[in-house]
């Protein structure tokens, strides 16, 4: 595998290396927008409204679990590569058993807090029964999540990618049937969505324990499931700062959906549906950010430094292509894409006039992620950290406050905010990249 990201045309290398990143993304977010989709064609705007909010927050908490995770990731993966079966049954059995305790925690903590949630979201009045019903169903089926979560992080610990894409997609067909029987059959409206969500997460999980007996992957004793405090340690040195850096992200986006459930239900309606459907047009600039930074990593491991810089203009130029092309789809036929998830002529409207706006943000989103792989690729993942931070709280959230207070009418300039929040931080990586070009030029040959 070395060899191959490490030698050959550069381009195509970009190219099939983030193919499975992508489909992976897509299998996700085909699962989130399920329930926003199937929700549209059998009920009302206040049911979509309930379900767009609660999938926001449960968006959030999977974010900062799979953030998490990776700590268990990478703790699985070094101990593997350093052939320690020991220590890698140990690792496996300690991220089990923190991650188990945290969801128990979690899930006891948001039953109790659920009622507020939904008033801190200023859920609008229509939607709360809602909203209330879909987060309380979820909420319980955290434990399912999380142990979702830990199986991927240990396959992908031990060198399996592939496998957690299969259960994704097993999670993902579950869903939609679910879906479409709690929904459209037996009418239980947002709750049944909520439903879906969960016995799809607990069929996948089913699934690959299966499969994780079947092949018999590993070995672990019960005294690995004992907690020990260096390799917890170890996995939250790596996961917490992850966590909190999406996190934070998340809490953006849940910030600005609240301005816009302040305006009401159709406007709540419309920005939910826009960010489900701007995900699916995120797929590739996130797949990018991956990509660049496994290959990136690799070559600058191999002393490649040029190729690894050949490596980011690649995701770049690939990025803004595809959200050129996007643009320019989005511009003329944003109100028929919003149409797939509504019959509300308004909120079709409205969400026609945010895409416009928002849409923007393909093109310049795909750059600042490539940049964010490459210096992450380097051991510079603070940087990511610090060019979101100053973009959300400069640009984003602020323009999204004020546009949402000043202009009623329209979501338009509200969608403006979040292509003017990643001009930010476009600008603040050239600069790092730069800077960091310059001095490594200038730095005395060893």
């Amino acid at each position: 595998m070395e060899n191959q990201l490490t030698t050959g045309n550069v381009g195509k290398s970009v190219l099939q290396f983030s193919l499975p990143f992508f489909f992976s993304y897509f299998l996700q977010t085909l699962y989130g927008m399920a329930d926003l989709f199937i929700i549209g064609q059998f009920n009302g705007t206040d049911s979509t409204t309930a379900v767009s909010i609660g999938s926001q927050v449960m968006h959030m908490l999977t974010v900062m679990m799979v953030g998490l995770a990776i700590g268990g990731t990478v703790t699985i993966g070094q101990e593997t590569g350093a052939g320690n079966r020991k220590q890698t049954s140990l690792a496996i059995g300690n991220t089990v058993t923190l991650f188990m305790l945290l969801s128990i925690v979690i899930t006891l903590c948001l039953l109790f807090s659920t009622k507020a949630i939904v008033s801190v979201m200023s859920t609008p009045k229509e939607a709360v029964s809602g909203t209330i019903a879909y987060l309380t169903i979820c909420f319980c089926g955290i434990p399912f999540i999380t142990a979702y979560n830990i199986i991927s992080s240990i396959f992908r610990g031990i060198g399996d990618s592939k496998s957690p894409m299969y259960f994704i997609a097993v999670a993902c067909i579950a869903n939609i049937a679910l879906d479409f029987l709690f929904i459209g059959g037996m009418k239980l409206g947002p709750a049944g969505a909520a439903l879906g969500t969960t016995l799809s997460q607990t069929i996948s999980v089913v699934v690959s324990w299966i499969v994780i007996k079947k092949r018999k992957m590993v070995s672990v004793s019960k005294t690995d499931f004992k907690p020990d405090k260096q390799t917890i340690k170890r996995i939250l040195k790596v996961g917490i700062p992850i966590a909190l850096q999406d996190g934070f992200i998340q809490i953006a986006f849940i910030v600005i959906t609240v301005f816009a459930n302040l305006r009401g239900l159709n406007d709540a309606a419309a920005v939910g549906i826009v960010e489900k459907v701007i995900g699916i047009l995120f797929l590739v600039p996130s797949s990018m950010m991956q990509s660049v930074s496994a290959l990136s990593a690799q070559n600058i491991g191999a002393g490649k430094h040029d190729r690894a810089r050949k490596v980011l203009f690649y995701a770049v130029a690939l990025c803004v292509t595809w959200g050129i092309l996007a643009t320019i789809v989005m511009l003329f036929q944003a109100e028929s894409f919003v149409a797939l998830f509504t019959h509300d002529n308004a909120v079709i409207r409205l969400g026609g006039a945010y895409m416009r706006g928002y849409v923007w943000d393909c093109i310049l989103a795909g750059i600042h992620f490539s940049f964010t792989g490459y210096f992450c690729a380097y051991g510079l993942s603070g940087l990511s950290f610090m060019h979101n931070s100053i973009s959300i709280l400069c640009a984003r959230i602020p323009l999204s406050y004020i546009a949402s207070i000043y202009f009623k009418d329209t979501l338009f300039p509200m969608g403006l905010a979040s292509p003017a929040g990643s001009l930010v931080s476009v600008i603040i990586c050239i600069g790092i990249f730069l800077a960091f070009k310059r001095k490594r030029e200038s730095a005395p040959v060893k």
